[in-house]
């Protein structure tokens, strides 16, 4: 499978300089989960957004140059695009534009696999391309498998004209409500049952799936790659003599689309009715206190306060830090730190659990 390369540009405000480097590289890590490449990357950075395309004169005409020089007819911005800022972009530059969200969707799209994962996401898709009233991505076609729901080989196109894509739209609503009628079945018996949930939540590539691994003694994909897993996975535990279920959750990400929050609330409600939330923290990355922040958020979104008391958090990847770093921890009894993947930790973890759930 052949990578397509792609510009790269990360705007940013001038006020807000102070994490840019580390979007830039998260954007990078975001362009490499589709199979895409770019050895064009530079941030941008901004006095105010301009309404009709987001980047002054200067830096439109300064892209213009780099496209022309390295024939690239694809830019990644990473930002949220207006339907008019990308149009305006596309006909100045004259080269195809995808913005943060757009991005995000696709990978989604490539990552679904489950019959629900897919209704969500082509959901998604749809409310995006509504407002855009464009056909999809057609330069990703190839770069993708069957799991793509935007205009892959053999698939059909999304139509440009608004009623037909409204009653898609209606159509996917009455499928998932379906799917969340099963869904509130489940959870009515399992709390008929008592049986404790407990759910993994944190930012994309904490280590979540691992995590659930290692509890479950699964064998759920896992990679050192945003979004490596998007349908979230079940799997029984046993604490004591108590059986549990462990929900793994899809990973959050920094502007996760709302469209895309709202489309999985079928399966984010799994967490709203959990007895236990497990937020994993990759304490290894210099950014998990500000993409911690940004799980709390979506966490809000849905309903569950930051202080919310059945939330654990959990400190993981301790292996990839160094002694003068570890020393440095404050190790509190409300917080547990480990190593998913070499089982530190993990005891402490279950007696935790176990505290927490009898």
């Amino acid at each position: 499978m052949n990578e397509k390369e792609v510009i790269l540009i990360h705007p940013y405000l001038k006020k807000n300089r102070f994490y840019k480097d580390a979007f830039l590289e998260e954007a990078k890590r975001l362009i490499s989960a589709i199979n895409l490449r770019t050895n064009k990357f530079f941030s941008i950075g901004l006095e105010k957004i301009n309404s009709q395309t987001f980047i002054n004169n200067g830096n439109i005409n300064k892209l213009k140059q780099i496209k022309y020089e390295n024939q690239i007819d694809l830019v990644f911005m990473n930002c949220s695009l207006s339907p008019i800022q990308q149009r305006n972009l596309e006909k100045l530059i004259n080269c195809k534009f995808i913005d943060r969200t757009g991005l995000i969707l696709e990978i989604f799209g490539a990552r679904a696999f489950s019959n629900e994962g897919k209704l969500q996401v082509s959901l998604a898709s749809l409310q995006y391309q509504k407002s855009r009233l464009v056909r999809s991505w057609t330069h990703l076609e190839r770069q993708r498998g069957g799991a793509g729901f935007m205009g892959g080989p053999g698939e059909r196109q999304i139509e440009s004209d608004r009623r037909e894509i409204t009653e898609k739209i209606n159509r996917l609503k009455k499928r998932i409500k379906s799917v969340d009628k099963t869904r509130k079945l489940q959870r009515y018996r399992r709390k008929k049952n008592r049986i404790p949930i407990i759910t993994l939540v944190g930012y994309t590539n904490s280590g979540k799936s691992t995590l659930f691994n290692n509890l479950t003694k699964s064998k759920t994909f896992t990679k050192d790659m945003l979004f490596a897993t998007l349908d979230s996975s079940i799997k029984s535990l046993i604490i004591g003599e108590t059986k549990c279920l462990v929900i793994d959750t899809v990973g959050f990400i920094r502007d996760l689309p709302t469209s895309l929050i709202a489309a999985f609330k079928s399966t984010l409600d799994e967490i709203v009715n959990s007895d236990l939330i497990l937020h994993v923290k990759d304490i290894s990355d210099n950014e998990f206190e500000v993409n911690s922040s940004e799980v709390c958020r979506v966490l809000e979104e849905i309903g569950i306060k930051k202080n919310d008391e059945r939330i654990v958090e959990v400190f993981n990847k301790i292996d990839s830090i160094d002694m003068k770093s570890k020393n440095r921890l404050t190790i509190r009894n409300d917080k547990i730190y480990i190593s998913a993947i070499n089982g530190a930790g993990i005891s402490n973890l279950k007696n935790l659990i176990e505290r927490r759930i009898i």
